[in-house]
């Protein structure tokens, strides 16, 4: 926690400890929800009501969002009634959903009795589309217009309702049946003539999503044109929501981290990592180690099938954590690269061919830099330095050369694995670290016996 935090902390619980309630709302006032919500989790939970109702109507609500769930689920069940149906009114739809899909039966169905029907209507909707979906994320607080309006009826429109959506900045054009038709923003509204059509003036090159596109490929949208909001529609094209920017943020950080967590080879969990339990830790990691730990017996199985060799030749032994260690850094590289380059769109499985052509010669630079680095690294340090005359010059030699070799296979292992996932529906982050090792580790150690036996003629 930053010094500027533990100051703040510290006066909050000294102005609570003397009950000045003026002084406490005059700071907590000044502060944006967001800076609220991270003060609250380090106060004690027993302050937090008070210091809840002390916030002004909005604000609270604003702030109650940026709050982690055990936080509100306290909040709500201390609230009263008439507190929590103030808080619900002052919360925007998707946010809303958000929260009710982190609570317990009995407390959602507090805070949807206390929802106006309308409202709970909407938040019912929300939660009934598939999860992950743009549906899922969308709001449907958002300021539509008419094609026969004039900018004068427009404004006066947004004036009288925008008050209660998310964002007026975008406002969006259906005809009677709701079919989306254009949009226009509110700079364009502003800065029009009074007397202008609606229809005369939108832009008609709409750029939407639908309610069961994937929430990933929604954010890549928005990210893609630069927008503020994109509108959601039916198979009708009927408008029925917006996806604003801040939602999309929040899909990026959520999808990114349960991508690293799939490249560590952890099942993806939603808790926080202090949150989360040992338990639950243990069963997002153990599948997975397991799996790899089975997978693994190959790699064993390949040094029982070369026992001979390594007799013949114990020297040989020595270099195979190198070799295996090599490939899988290698491999790893190209699949992360290929797989972040996936999740932004820059890459389809049509470009396969161009991957493994671009990482074959990657492959060939690096390979033969590694291999001369280990060449003279073998015949200084482990035979001049440290005197180990079993190392021949054939061995150095049958060292390099598969170091070369693998580096070659596990760059394109690491390349394609992705791609394939990708094409056959899985997710490319799962073909990361954990598994590229493994398949690396086995064909390091298949290429080192098969070269070593060619060129030591055992």
């Amino acid at each position: 926690m930053a010094d500027e935090q533990v100051l703040m902390v510290s006066t909050i619980e000294a102005l609570v400890e003397g009950k000045k309630y003026s002084t406490l709302r005059d700071v907590l006032v000044t502060m944006q929800p967001a800076d609220i919500a991270e003060l609250f989790e380090e106060i004690d939970n027993s302050k937090l009501p008070l210091l809840f109702r002390l916030l002004p109507k909005e604000q609270a609500a604003d702030t109650f969002v940026e709050m982690d769930s055990d936080q509100q689920e306290l909040l709500i069940r201390g609230f009263s009634d008439a507190e929590l149906k103030e808080v619900v009114d002052e919360l925007y739809v998707d946010d809303a959903a958000d929260i009710v899909e982190e609570m317990p039966a009995n407390v959602v169905r507090r805070i949807l009795q206390q929802a106006d029907p309308d409202k709970r209507k909407m938040i019912n909707e929300v939660l009934n589309y598939p999860e992950d979906s743009a549906g899922s994320i969308m709001t449907t607080e958002y300021v539509t217009l008419r094609p026969q309006m004039t900018m004068e009826d427009a404004i006066k429109h947004i004036r009288r309702t925008g008050i209660d959506k998310e964002t007026i900045y975008t406002c969006y054009v259906t005809n009677n049946n709701r079919v989306l038709i254009g949009y226009l923003s509110l700079k364009t509204i502003i800065m029009s003539e009074d007397d202008a059509e609606v229809s005369a003036i939108m832009g008609t090159d709409i750029i939407s999503v639908t309610t069961t596109d994937d929430q990933e490929e929604v954010a890549a949208t928005l990210s893609t044109y630069d927008l503020l909001a994109v509108p959601v529609v039916d198979k009708e094209n009927r408008l029925v929501g917006i996806v604003t920017v801040d939602d999309a943020i929040d899909v990026m950080e959520e999808e990114a981290t349960e991508d690293i967590e799939k490249m560590a080879a952890i099942t993806p969990t939603d808790k926080p990592y202090l949150k989360t339990s040992v338990f639950d830790l243990w069963k997002a990691r153990i599948p997975w180690l397991l799996l790899l730990m089975v997978s693994a017996t190959f790699t064993g199985m390949i040094i029982t099938s070369f026992e001979d060799a390594l007799s013949v030749l114990p020297v040989l032994t020595a270099f195979i954590p190198m070799l295996m260690d090599t490939g899988g850094n290698t491999g790893s590289q190209a699949s992360v690269t290929v797989i972040r380059a996936l999740s932004l769109g820059d890459l389809e499985f049509k470009d396969i061919l161009q991957v493994m052509w671009k990482e074959s010669r990657v492959a060939v630079l690096c390979g033969v830099v590694l291999a001369a680095a280990n060449f003279l690294k073998i015949r200084l340090v482990d035979v001049m330095l440290m005197g180990n005359s079993s190392i021949t010059v054939a061995v150095t030699f049958a060292v390099c050369i598969t170091l070369a070799l693998t580096v070659l296979c596990a760059k394109l292992v690491g390349c394609t694995l992705p791609l394939l996932a990708k094409k056959l529906g899985f997710d490319p982050a799962v073909m990361a670290s954990p598994f590229i090792t493994t398949i690396v580790d086995a064909l390091a150690l298949l290429i080192y016996f098969r070269t070593s036996m060619t060129i030591l003629h055992m």
